[in-house]
């Protein structure tokens, strides 16, 4: 039985979990393209976790989201093209570039029964909806995973950092904020002001495991061992959405976090979503093992 927050939802509610960002095309060496973005990885992870999970996004007619995002309600919104990202390697240094730009979306394009999901989770990938669509969710717990706001692009259309422009403003409504070390270039200035600006923020820290700032206090919550990474795509997405949904069932957020990091872990040793561990998984792991938790004071 998929697990639900019928208590906290409108009775013409019938999603748990909401996800508004853009799919990808992500392109590979020999010309095919794979299914990316926040928007995919995330939904498919709820659903994964057992959470009736819907996304809103635009995508061109020829991507089959119906069969890419299977269990997945899906609100596809028109587009000329999908978002395409093209990776270009030398050596371990990446070079990015964005191949062709989905219009944005809006709160006007979220269908009226799902304005009242118990969890929205904003996942731009390219700057495709505003930080403030969040005041529009009062009743919600509203997770944000900033990359797509942290992406600008030249006219060529290679892809660089850009930090957040008045994220206290910018992020005003939104409760918790997942974000990696690479999201921010390690950029201390940047992770600092995007910490700030929310009450919740975890930041990623690959096999380090995360690091929680909350209640003007920071704690780091060690990763579960990894013996082999198969698969990182996508790990970060993962982590998020286990982070928001077990934050919304249990509201600990150092708990929140242990179940994150377990999940995230097991999702790298496999490829795809068939790897993301269903919440049973992860709470037997966490009945057998314990990740240690240490307070910190350097990053503040």
């Amino acid at each position: 039985m998929a697990a639900h927050f019928g208590g906290r939802s409108s009775p013409r509610v019938n999603i748990d979990y909401l996800v508004i960002g853009n799919i990808t095309k992500d392109m590979q060496p020999d010309g095919s393209w794979r299914l990316g973005g926040t928007g995919a990885y995330s939904a498919l992870a709820a659903r994964r976790m057992g959470y009736r999970a819907a996304l809103v996004t635009r995508a061109d007619e020829n991507v089959p989201l119906e069969t890419l995002l299977p269990g997945v309600q899906v609100h596809r919104l028109p587009a000329d093209v999908s978002t395409t990202f093209e990776n270009i390697y030398n050596g371990n240094a990446r070079t990015q570039w964005l191949k062709a730009w989905a219009p944005p979306i809006s709160f006007e394009d979220i269908p009226p029964a799902w304005r009242d999901a118990p969890i929205v989770h904003l996942g731009p990938i390219a700057q495709e909806c505003d930080p403030r669509m969040a005041v529009h969710f009062p009743n919600a717990l509203v997770g944000a995973t900033p990359q797509g706001w942290l992406r600008a692009w030249d006219d060529e259309g290679r892809v660089f950092f850009r930090p957040l422009a008045n994220p206290a403003e910018a992020l005003a409504h939104i409760d918790a904020l997942v974000f990696s070390l690479e999201d921010v270039q390690g950029n201390r200035n940047a992770l600092h002001a995007l910490v700030n600006a929310v009450p919740i923020a975890v930041v990623t820290c690959a096999d380090e495991g995360c690091l929680v700032f909350a209640e003007g206090e920071t704690w780091r919550v060690h990763a579960r061992p990894v013996a082999h990474v198969v698969d990182p795509t996508g790990a970060g997405d993962v982590f998020a959405t286990a982070f928001f949904l077990r934050y919304a069932e249990c509201r600990d957020i150092l708990d929140a976090a242990r179940f994150a990091n377990v999940a995230a872990s097991f999702a790298v040793e496999g490829v795809g979503v068939e790897a993301v561990p269903n919440r049973e998984r992860i709470h037997a792991w966490l009945a057998e093992q314990t990740l240690p938790i240490e307070q910190v004071v350097e990053w503040r």
